[in-house]
């Protein structure tokens, strides 16, 4: 009896699934497009892309959600199967998407999958949307992908492209500019991996080994190498700032 009223609840739960995919599905064909991001810095990428012709929802909108731990709803699911775009990071930060994918087959449906995009593949740093180069693809993705669901309002889209990537994010390409101007090539340390695509973006030189990000980031423990190396580095920078500060009093006479 335990195990029909499972089936029975797994039914229920395919069946309302596909009734609700082909609701979203016939109300977009009707207005907007439908389109999910598993992260929401994705999705606010592809909604201000979109305009009023497409509709956006992000999975993960909370910055202290982990997307390697998160656990996925039925609500979820029936997003997903109802949406036309799907937008993912991969490179093994969000494998519930897939797995949700998957199990909610809809024709038609696009899945553009950042990792595969940039050509990164699993194990490699996800943090893609701190790469400024993989953020200008991931735009031109969408775009084209629009388009595509969406061909009339192709005109549309390319305009909303031109305007988000000389209005919306000037003053980011400003700040990119300047720091490259004035610090490239200058050492800096990270605590974690996060911040590598972006050093890398800036023309800084990340001093600290990636095989210690990575540990950090997935919260293991570095090799005993690289925590004395980092630790020596952060000493040697301590005794120059020490030094600065020693040559600047006597030179100020205190």
């Amino acid at each position: 009896m335990l195990e029909l009223r499972r089936l029975l609840a797994v039914g229920g739960l395919a069946a309302a699934v596909l009734v609700l995919a082909k609701a979203g599905q016939a109300g977009a064909e009707a207005g907007r497009l439908r389109v999910v991001a598993a992260e929401n810095f994705w999705g606010s990428i592809a909604s201000q892309l979109g305009g009023d012709r497409v509709a956006v929802e992000s999975v993960i909108t909370s910055p202290a959600t982990d997307p390697h731990d998160y656990e996925p709803s039925a609500v979820d699911a029936r997003r997903i199967a109802g949406a036309q775009l799907v937008l993912v990071n991969g490179i093994g930060y969000d494998s519930w998407a897939d797995r949700l994918i998957a199990a909610n087959p809809v024709s038609g449906r696009l899945v553009l999958r950042v990792g595969d995009l940039v050509g990164i593949k699993s194990g490699g740093n996800p943090h893609r949307w701190y790469s400024p180069p993989n953020v200008e693809k991931v735009i031109g993705a969408i775009v084209r992908d629009y388009s595509r669901l969406d061909p009339k309002d192709a005109g549309y889209f390319r305009s909303q492209k031109a305007r988000f990537e000389t209005q919306a994010l000037a003053r980011y390409k400003r700040l990119i500019a300047s720091i490259r101007h004035n610090y490239a090539g200058v050492p800096v340390g990270a605590s974690e991996s996060i911040f590598a695509p972006l050093a890398q973006a800036l023309g800084l030189r990340l001093l600290t080994p990636p095989s210690f990000l990575k540990a950090i980031s997935e919260g293991t423990e570095p090799t005993v190498a690289d925590k004395t190396l980092v630790d020596r580095q952060i000493t040697q920078r301590q005794r120059q700032l020490q030094a600065l500060a020693a040559a600047l009093a006597r030179a100020s006479g205190h």
